[in-house]
């Protein structure tokens, strides 16, 4: 099983508003970034974004990944909520429905395939890879706001 280290963060100017998404891919040989963002979207969303965009990227082949993200959301997702969500049919404990079901059932899909270790790490503290996924999740950001102009 070939393993790497995921990197992943997002950013929402408001919420809902503008939003980016960075990711960084390492075997701690190579690296590869991938960022983007959308029009009206809110920082959950891009969140997870980030996380599904950098799992979709890996090719074929199952994987075992470190996964480190500033987001409780997607720890939570992972660690927590997700198996539960499923068993009662994509509602939560309360019996609403599950937000962000979409992303969540795409996560899911590789969840499935690979071997998935989600770290918590704090924001704003620091950390190179974090603060690089930060600031350009917030750039991605930047340039679709600036778009609308």
């Amino acid at each position: 099983m070939k393993k790497v280290k995921i990197f992943a963060d997002g950013s929402c100017l408001g919420n809902p508003g503008p939003g980016g998404y960075a990711a960084i891919i390492t075997d701690d040989k190579k690296k590869f970034i991938i960022k983007g963002g959308e029009k009206n979207t809110t920082n959950n969303r891009m969140e997870l974004t980030a996380v599904i965009k950098a799992l979709e990227t890996l090719d074929k082949g199952n994987y075992e990944i470190d996964l480190y993200t500033d987001s409780s959301y997607v720890v939570n997702g992972l660690t927590s909520w997700l198996d539960k969500w499923i068993k009662n049919g994509w509602k939560t404990s309360s019996g609403k429905p599950v937000e962000n079901k979409d992303l969540w059932e795409r996560l899911y899909k590789q969840v499935i395939r690979h071997k998935i270790n989600p770290f918590w790490i704090k924001g704003h503290s620091g950390h190179p890879e974090n603060e690089y996924c930060d600031k350009t999740a917030k750039l991605e950001a930047l340039k679709i706001k600036n778009e609308k102009k």
